[in-house]
């Protein structure tokens, strides 16, 4: 955009006859486009010439805040340690699945000032949640020790005497007992964990107390929420009917 003419919301205001904090509200939520393309930032500058439309379903309402669900591929970093890029990465317009009922508008600004309310070792991949929604980051961080996760691990090595009733309830991680859970085989090699207030290095500290290696571990589900049918390394919004 030019540096010369005036703030895109001045021009907002003259031309659909409302406040400028209205029509910062436009424009802040996707309503407002400049020669064809999308504008969000109301300090773009504009000059006489170029055409300004308020676009049909524009609101002046305060955009409501997001929650994302990710796929995070193994490898990249979720809140644990340094290792690995960030899992913040691979949140772009491009890696958006899209379609669904009551999915919003994909817009920049969805993805500023997120939350990371489910951390997750760099080894392992799986649903990550990230939101802008302080009811969320209530329900998953200050109550998260009564949302239920779920795991597929995959193990290597032979399973100690009575190891599947002490992965059950029975074991300590960090000087304290692990809350009882449920842990099952789902085949050879492969475990379930459906667990509330699971820590970071839990299963596999867990897993090597019964003889067990964790050689890959994939969180399913959070809460009511799984991931569906996003495929790793893209991600999707939580819409307004679906809740943890």
């Amino acid at each position: 955009m030019s540096n010369d003419g005036i703030r895109l919301a001045k021009r907002v205001a003259e031309q659909a006859a409302c406040s400028r904090a209205e029509a910062e509200r436009y424009i802040a939520g996707g309503g407002v486009s400049v020669d064809g393309a999308v504008v969000e930032d109301p300090a773009t500058r504009v000059t006489p010439a170029q055409s300004v439309v308020l676009l049909p379903g524009a609101s002046a309402e305060e955009a409501p805040p997001v929650t994302i669900l990710l796929h995070k591929p193994a490898g990249m970093n979720a809140g644990v340690g340094a290792r690995g890029t960030s899992a913040l990465d691979c949140l772009t317009q491009e890696t958006l699945v899209l379609g669904g009922h009551g999915q919003p508008r994909f817009l920049k600004r969805h993805l500023a000032r997120l939350t990371l309310c489910t951390p997750l070792e760099t080894d392992a991949s799986g649903l990550l949640v990230y939101t802008q929604d302080f009811r969320v980051l209530r329900k998953l961080l200050d109550d998260g020790e009564r949302v239920e996760h779920e795991y597929v691990v995959e193990v290597s090595g032979g399973i100690a005497e009575n190891g599947l009733a002490l992965l059950n309830h029975g074991l300590n991680f960090s000087g304290k007992p692990v809350n009882p859970m449920k842990v099952s085989w789902q085949s050879e090699g492969r475990l379930r964990f459906a667990a509330k207030g699971m820590r970071p290095g839990q299963i596999e500290h867990m897993c090597a107390a019964v003889g067990l290696t964790v050689t890959d571990i994939k969180r399913l589900r959070v809460g009511r929420m799984s991931m569906g049918g996003v495929p790793a390394g893209q991600w999707r919004y939580l819409t307004e009917y679906e809740r943890f």
